[in-house]
């Protein structure tokens, strides 16, 4: 489905002249919205068009047209209905949004009959105005290209081994005929936001170049883990692209997601059942992180036969790094030198978005130094850096959690530390060696995973670690079976964990009423690998606090290593209540008042209980409260039963959950 304005200006000289006259232009109007109504009746809801505007001799006609529909012939047409002549005309695809204003624009000036109305003839209804507020989606229009322009920019992104490919692909295919049916369909992986708006217009340019698509807009829609939309919106998402594309980017991260995914299950199912219906209409593109796994599978086992090219962002290293450095100084005119290229760390892998990064500051240099040698004494802004907050999506979530707040202010104050030294150093200056190693402790169920994760993604996202993963272990992933296996094993956790954090659960486990035990040697062995990787791996060790205390306590060489001790306090009932909501909202449910009462009075009994779970404790309730109301309504008559009543729950739906000890452990991540 395609979005027109076409512009012109009348061939009528006394058209401004009837326009002052109210009485001959309110007939006008008349007679125009009455030739438009009868010209669309005829169109049989293939196409729609209209007049706008009709201001002084400008006159502005929307159209929309659906299955690849001959828009120059539907406007020709159009006019002759109208008995309007128009020259100096200007076509251009638009937007829905940009569409719908112009729709509302000619109710208002009675050209037509009623624009809610035209938006249901074409399943549109849903993308009005309060289709935006309740999800996220956006759309664009492409700039046309031709095929040089697109290889250029490709190179730019380290996607050789499957984004050039697939463009030769693309190119090799032949334009003389315009086919409906898409053979393949897209999942673009990367962690960077840049680099993945650049594949993705110069993707599109591609296949629009070459009639794979038909339409310049495209839909990008952002789904978040935890948020649930009907069938019948995706629905008309689609049907208001067909011809053209839509972009779906699952807001997850594979440390985050795996919980989330199985969570989503049903949206992703729904998702891509509206996918399939609408795969030869509609062209999808997929967007994950890197290394986003459990999500990714379950897209898969539901795409069915649908063909999938994967276009995933590459790490570089050595040559291949400094070929891309010296591309992007030919780029910009300038020749290289020493100085670039000893950036370079050996054996390190890079990814597009850090080489940019890398040259960006070098050519800045450069230009102060050799272009502009009369610059070279001016002070940079650099000291700005230490005073500037952290920045990034994970550090956003992090400060949006409930609660929390000696964890925030702690991480705030480790960071802050961790870039100041990171910036002395830049600068020559001397500076202390920086160690991250940290301690969290804390009940079950106050989001002590969750946060090692966000602050791991913050790390990264601020340029503190190159990675940025979690590698979350326990006692039975660093200690070995047999004498001697110990070591190694933990040596190679960090050596997987280099650039990120090592995550170690229930810490005391290792060494707990264990003398002269394998745990021994597993927590000497980790002081040391601690020392030997204090640049590039941040351990952090969780538990309990009086049986992570009593750890510290045992091995004095652990405690002096560890730089922030991180408390992670039980929440109150008010918070509780703000997790509770907050699960609820993201299953798209609401509480009746007497709902929140009952909540309020479980939790402060909850409280006192000593295998309380916190962030678990609710959401078990949350999960039960649901399966009750599910029970509740399956004894009403189906015929009576409202949208309103499956989505709220009442108090007699809240039971107490069974009390455990032992919680299965899920990721908990409370965001406001």
């Amino acid at each position: 489905m395609q979005f027109y304005k076409f512009e012109g200006f009348t061939v009528s000289e006394n058209w401004s002249e009837e326009n002052n006259d109210r009485r001959v232009m309110r007939e006008k109007v008349r007679k125009i919205s009455m030739k438009t109504n009868s010209f669309n009746q005829n169109q049989q809801r293939k196409a729609y068009a209209f007049v706008a505007d009709a201001s002084e001799d400008t006159v502005t006609i929307g159209v929309i047209v659906r299955n690849y529909a001959d828009v120059h012939k539907l406007i020709s047409g159009y006019l002759q209905a109208i008995e309007m002549e128009l020259k100096d005309t200007c076509l251009e695809e638009i937007t829905f949004n940009n569409f719908r204003n112009m729709l509302s624009c000619a109710d208002r000036y009675d050209y037509i009959n009623d624009d809610d109305e035209v938006l249901e003839q074409f399943d549109l209804d849903k993308l009005n105005a309060r289709f935006g507020r309740s999800v996220e989606y956006g759309e664009n229009i492409l700039d046309c290209c031709d095929k040089k322009y697109v290889y250029n920019e490709a190179r730019r992104f380290l996607a050789k081994d499957t984004f050039i490919p697939e463009l030769d692909r693309i190119y090799a295919g032949s334009t003389k005929h315009k086919v409906s049916g898409h053979p393949v369909h897209y999942m673009i992986q990367t962690d960077d936001g840049e680099t993945r708006k650049g594949m993705l217009r110069v993707l599109l340019q591609a296949l629009y170049a070459n009639s794979r698509i038909l339409s310049k807009r495209y839909i990008f829609l952002n789904i978040r883990p935890g948020e649930n939309f009907s069938r019948a919106v995706y629905e008309c998402l689609y049907k208001s692209s067909f011809g053209g594309a839509v972009i779906v980017r699952y807001l997850a991260n594979d440390d985050t997601e795996e919980y989330y995914a199985n969570c989503d299950r049903d949206t992703i199912e729904t998702l891509c059942e509206v996918m399939k219906k609408y795969c030869n209409q509609v062209l999808t593109v997929f967007c994950f992180p890197r290394e986003c796994t459990s999500s990714k599978d379950i897209f898969y086992e539901n795409l069915g036969n649908i063909s999938i090219v994967e276009l995933k962002e590459e790490f570089v290293s050595g040559e291949c790094a400094i070929d891309f450095l010296k591309m992007l100084a030919k780029d910009n005119e300038i020749r290289t030198d020493n100085k670039l290229f000893e950036k370079l760390e050996d054996e390190k892998g890079y990814l597009a978005p850090d080489l940019h990064d890398l040259f960006d500051n070098w050519y800045n240099n450069k230009l102060k130094t050799g272009v502009y040698p009369q610059y070279k004494d001016i002070a940079t802004a650099k000291r700005e850096v230490v005073k500037a907050a952290p920045k990034g999506s994970a550090y956003d979530e992090l400060n949006q959690m409930i609660g929390l707040d000696e964890a925030k202010k702690v991480i705030n104050q480790a960071l802050n530390y961790y870039k100041a030294q990171k910036l002395f150093a830049d600068k020559g200056m001397k500076s202390d060696h920086p160690a991250m190693h940290m301690v969290f402790t804390g009940n079950p169920g106050t989001a002590k995973t969750t946060v090692a994760r966000l602050f791991a993604r913050i790390m990264k996202e601020n340029n503190l670690l190159s990675k940025g993963n979690l590698i979350e272990v326990g006692r039975g992933d660093l200690v070995g079976k047999y004498v001697g296996w110990t070591a190694p094993t933990i040596q190679k956790k960090f050596s997987d964990a280099k650039g990120s954090v090592l995550f170690i659960d229930e810490a005391y486990s290792l060494v707990d009423d264990r003398n002269g035990s394998f745990g021994d040697e597993a927590i000497n062995t980790i002081v040391q690998e601690m020392e030997n990787h204090r640049d590039d791996v941040v351990v952090i060790f969780a538990g309990y606090p009086d049986k992570m205390e009593g750890l510290l306590q045992k091995n004095p060489g652990l405690r002096s290593r560890i730089a922030y001790h991180v408390p992670f306090n039980d929440y109150d009932t008010a918070a509780l209540c703000e997790i509770a909501k907050l699960i609820a909202k993201q299953k798209g449910l609401t509480f009746t008042d007497e709902a929140c009462n009952k909540l309020t009075g479980l939790f402060d009994a909850a409280r006192n209980e000593s295998d309380f779970g916190n962030g678990r404790y609710v959401r078990n309730v949350i999960e039960k409260a649901k399966m009750a109301q599910t029970s509740r309504l399956l004894t009403m008559d189906f015929d009576s039963i409202e949208s309103e009543d499956i989505a709220l729950i009442s108090a007699d739906d809240i039971e107490i959950p069974k009390s455990s000890a032992k919680t299965e452990k899920k990721q908990i991540g409370f965001s406001t």
